[in-house]
């Protein structure tokens, strides 16, 4: 992570709340992703 950070290497990430996984699967499925999902873990408490 600090290489990273030092050289300012970032990734694209599509966060996404826990009732959208399935979505996400099948948007996946679809080829229809640009950015790596990534689950708000936050929203499991609603």
């Amino acid at each position: 992570l600090d290489f990273c950070a030092e050289h300012n290497i970032v990734s694209d990430v599509e966060v996404i709340d826990i009732d959208k996984v399935n979505e996400s699967y099948e948007r996946m499925l679809k080829g229809d992703v640009r950015y790596r999902f990534v689950i708000d873990i936050a929203s499991l408490k609603k």
